[in-house]
């Protein structure tokens, strides 16, 4: 092996054929003679190149509606060979191969096919099965092999090509191998996950798979070094989202704005709602008559803690919203659209990032929830449990009132979103106190409440927006004190899932103190 080798022969066979005309005929340009397969080859002749079939190679048709054509000892000999070795040349003569320089294969569509709700038998003839051999035989042998797999490395070939006479260096079919392989695992992944779903069982085997989308100038912390990765599925939120200005997103910024945007998407279709977000704990979400209102809202619940905060609407973006928006420090603002004149408002603030998802995330779609640990990941459903009316019950001697059970269901909603230990105070359809990540509850309730008194204090309240609130607790109370101190900070009714040793001393409580409390029987613990 040397570093340099040429490029002779190239074999392409590609699903996603954007750049394919430009990058083949630069190759033609370089004298390298082009092999290729169905409809790959016949744009190529079309756009009035020069191909030969590969079943003009091993002398075998294309046969099984496409199933068989690349598998055969003529293409995968004339990857591996190794230049170098005599007995690879001595046997390349004797049976007729000639060696193939460069590959050029994007897969079939998997993911595609899965993301747009195929039938089984479709998705199971878009599982590639040619081009992930060839890929994984070019790679092996990357000592003389080119591999291509993403459209973005057609110039980086034809650079190296270009400034060494029609040769390539090691390191770069060397880097091109590492995205080979990581590109064939990855749809791997797509495949063994999606096969997972249909036999409805814990696999044996689990992998995760993911494209580089953003190299991060680091982590949580400037000692480590971070980088985002998408995982293909079309999903609306972070991941997709079009940027229209500001700078880049870091790690924490992502991270913010996927927890936002996943919780306003609960409230699809039901008027306009805000949810403003620190340190992936909500300090502020509520519901209004405008976009405007219920951002105005949500802010009203900890204006200290939004600075700098991430801010989702689940609406397109107005100026006038826009504009109060811009009354204070934020880091990213994601909406479903953003109009002109919002656009315009928030041009003035260069820092500040606008993102747009053309849509709301499902928040019922299943999907699973990865965690690493050290050793190994633990994998799990996505929460998107939901309860209506229907699945309370009311375990107080008081019944909820009409506007309460409106506001303990709007709470129930937002404490899925808050680290655990949660409790959230909601009024009138936005959270007015909320306690997240303490490790005791009775301490979640108490924080939640002191925030709701510093910004009475700071509105010139003459009274904490707690006074009247109802209160829910992602968890049972272990103890009746939580409810006690829920109670002292005003709070009249209480919704928690029960199920705790304790209920009836709790349940006892509540009727003591004239609240109304309902049992959910789901529990919402997030860490």
């Amino acid at each position: 092996m040397t570093d340099l080798t040429p490029v002779r022969r190239a074999l392409i066979s590609v699903s996603d054929k954007t750049g394919l005309v430009e990058f083949a005929t630069a190759l033609a340009g370089h004298g390298v003679e082009l092999l290729s397969t169905g409809g790959t080859a016949r744009a190529l002749r079309e756009a009035g190149l020069t191909v030969k079939d590969v079943s003009d190679v091993t002398g075998f048709p294309e046969m099984m509606d496409g199933r068989v054509k690349t598998l055969h000892p003529v293409v995968h000999g004339g990857l591996l060979a190794l230049r170098d070795n005599d007995d690879h040349v001595a046997a390349m003569e004797e049976h007729g191969i000639g060696a193939i320089d460069l590959v050029v294969v994007n897969l079939y569509p998997f993911e595609e096919t899965v993301a747009k709700g195929a039938e089984y038998a479709e998705v199971i003839e878009n599982i590639d099965i040619g081009g992930p051999a060839m890929i994984r035989s070019a790679a092996k042998n990357h000592g003389f092999v080119n591999i291509v797999v993403d459209v973005a490395d057609y110039d980086v070939v034809l650079a190296e090509m270009a400034g060494n006479d029609g040769q390539t260096t090691y390191a770069l079919r060397q880097r091109l191998a590492q995205t080979a392989y990581a590109r064939t695992a990855a749809y791997d992944t797509a495949v063994s996950t999606w096969m997972a779903a249909q036999v409805e069982d814990t696999p044996r085997r689990r992998t995760f798979g993911g494209e580089l989308a953003q190299t991060l100038r680091y982590g949580e912390n400037p000692h480590q070094a971070a980088a985002f990765y998408t995982d293909g599925s079309a999903r609306p939120g972070v991941a997709t989202a079009t940027q229209h200005q500001g700078k880049e997103l870091s790690y924490n910024n992502i991270n913010d704005t996927d927890a936002a945007f996943e919780l306003v998407s609960e409230f699809a279709g039901k008027g306009p709602a805000c949810a403003i977000i620190k340190h992936a704990n909500p300090c502020g979400v509520a519901t209004g008559a405008t976009l405007k209102e219920a951002y105005s809202r949500a802010f009203d619940c900890d204006r200290t803690s939004a600075f700098g905060g991430i801010i989702a609407l689940n609406t397109e973006l107005d100026g006038d919203t826009a504009r109060e928006i811009t009354g204070i420090f934020t880091e990213v603002v994601i909406a479903p659209a953003a109009s002109d004149e919002a656009r315009e408002v928030f041009a003035a603030k260069k820092n500040l990032r606008l993102l747009t998802t053309d849509g709301l995330a499902d928040a019922s779609a299943a999907s699973l929830a990865v965690k690493q640990v050290s050793g190994g990941f633990l994998v799990q459903d996505k929460d998107v449990g939901r309860i209506s009316a229907d699945d309370l019950k009311v375990v107080t001697k008081r019944q909820p009132s009409e506007q309460e059970l409106a506001d303990l269901l709007f709470a129930w909603t937002v404490a899925k979103h808050v680290k655990s230990n949660a409790i959230i105070y909601v009024k009138d359809g936005a959270t007015v106190g909320v306690g997240a990540g303490q490790m005791s509850r009775v301490d979640s309730t108490r924080i939640a409440a002191r925030k709701a008194q510093d910004m009475a204090e700071a509105m010139g309240l003459p009274a904490p927006l707690t006074q009247g609130s109802v209160v829910a607790s992602d968890a049972f109370f272990p103890f009746a004190d939580g409810l006690i101190t829920a109670a002292e900070a005003g709070a009249t009714a209480l919704i928690q899932p029960g199920g705790s040793m304790r209920d009836d001393e709790v349940i006892a409580a509540a009727d003591e103190a004239g609240l109304a409390m309902v049992f959910t029987g789901m529990r919402h613990f997030r860490h």
